[in-house]
This record gives structure tokens, sequence and C-alpha cells, in this order.
């Protein structure tokens, strides 16, 4: 039976999803005034350094795609402000200016459900600016800090390719053979260049005489779509989800 969809209510429910976004810069932004107002112990530490990592990607597609995870390459700039000690917990902002290379790798199989030779993916790179309110316990000087942190994250599309294989099973009038017959993704650029949704994570940080080294896991929830999610197109979400799983060096440049 052919899927049917509510895009009115996808529409809505992405509202509320996008205020929540909102909502949580704005948290965000209420953490430094409370830090001005010198409620704990005040701190004023600018760190600034590198990170690199993998990045585990599936989009939500509206009819559904089978997928395996497509897992590409992030890296770029890391930068942390600590503003506050507050009885045992440090808060700070941490952004990042990242290159990442998100995209679908497909599981094909025929109409009968049986796996096929043939193969998809599609890499599309980002530019990606993530800002974190950013909690974490432990030692601040020498020793470790387990971290959680949260907030929004937006990115800019900058190029995609695509890779079949040779072999493409179609049927007699040349469309390729899927289980829910859903074959518009192989013909579509991508629409939506400006992507935007919530991330966050927790992770360990080795604080030295030599620096700060971050690992880290994290997950993003795409609430941007990447194709168009009219009535006329085919999809009524193709949104990125992903899970990073980085390394990051800092240096501290003020105290």
């Amino acid at each position: 039976m052919k899927k049917t969809y509510n895009r009115q209510w996808a529409t809505d429910n992405r509202l509320w999803k996008f205020l929540l976004l909102l909502l949580m810069f704005n948290v965000q932004c209420s953490m430094f005034n409370v830090a001005h107002a010198q409620i704990g112990e005040q701190r004023n530490v600018f760190s600034l350094g590198a990170n690199a990592g993998v990045v585990l990607n599936s989009v939500d597609f509206d009819p559904t795609i089978k997928q395996k995870m497509h897992v590409g390459p992030s890296l770029g700039l890391s930068l942390k402000y600590m503003c506050e000690k507050y009885f045992t917990t440090y808060c700070a902002l941490y952004t990042e200016l990242n290159y990442t290379q998100l995209g679908w790798k497909e599981d094909i199989r025929s109409l009968q459900g049986e796996r096929l030779e043939d193969s998809y993916s599609r890499n599309v790179s980002y530019l990606q600016l993530p800002i974190f309110a950013r909690l974490a316990w432990g030692k601040e000087q020498r020793g470790l800090q387990f971290f959680f942190q949260a907030g929004p994250q937006i990115g800019i599309c900058i190029g995609d390719s695509d890779k079949r294989s040779a072999v493409w099973t179609t049927d007699e009038q040349g469309v390729p053979s899927r289980p829910n017959n859903v074959v518009a993704q192989y013909d579509l650029d991508i629409e939506r260049k400006f992507d935007y949704g919530i991330a966050g994570g927790i992770g360990l940080e080795y604080n030295s005489p030599v620096g700060h080294f971050i690992l880290e896991g994290r997950y993003y929830y795409g609430l941007g779509d990447m194709f168009g999610n009219s009535k006329k197109d085919p999809f009524a979400r193709s949104a990125n989800g992903a899970i990073h799983i980085k390394m990051a060096y800092l240096l501290d440049l003020k105290h």
C-alpha cells in the first residue's frame, strides 16, 4: 500500500522543534548573563585548537529508503570559552567550524526483498557551525573532566557527488527495481543548501600543562531538508541524522 503523508503535521512538528532550538540558544545566553552577574567563581579562559573525527550519517527520508551507515570525515577548528565555576560545575561556551562529509548509502533490495548487486551512495559536503552550552565536572588544571554539551547547529552545503554500481537492476521500462518503488533520489540535486538542527554529546577532557585533549561522542538531529518537501515533491522529509566521534586538541590563549 502506498504511504500517504500529513505534510501539515510535518510543518507544525518542525515549527515546535525550531522553537526548541531558539530556546536552547536563549539558555546559552542566559548562562553567560549569570556568569557576568558573578554568582559563581568567574573564569575568563579562551582555548583554541583543532578537531578531527568520523561521522556516521543516514538521511531520514519519508517515504523511507533502506540504508547502511554512510561514513565520512569531519575536521576543523575549535574554540572554548570557560566563563564560570559554579560549585563543582564548570560552565563554558564551545563552538567549532568544520568541514563535514554527510550523505547516505543505500541497502538496495529487490521487489521481493532480496539483496541486489546494485549499490548507490551520495556524499554531501558541508561547512558546519555548532554552538554549544557546556557543563563539565572534574579537575580544572591537571586531570580529567567529564562534560555534557548541547545546542543549535547550522551548516551550508558546499558540494555533493554520487556513486552507483555498474550493475543497475531495472524493470522493462528502465525504472530501478526497489521494494517501495522510491527512486526519485537518484536524479535530484540538493535543493536546500542551508541545514540546521540540534546537536548534543558527552565526552572526556584531559587538562595538562601542554594543552587540553578531548574525546567526544555527539549526535546531530537535522531539522532542515536537503530536498523540497511540498506536496508536489517526492519526499516529505529528507534530513540528516549523524553520530560524530571526535578528538580535539586545544591550547589556552588567555587566563
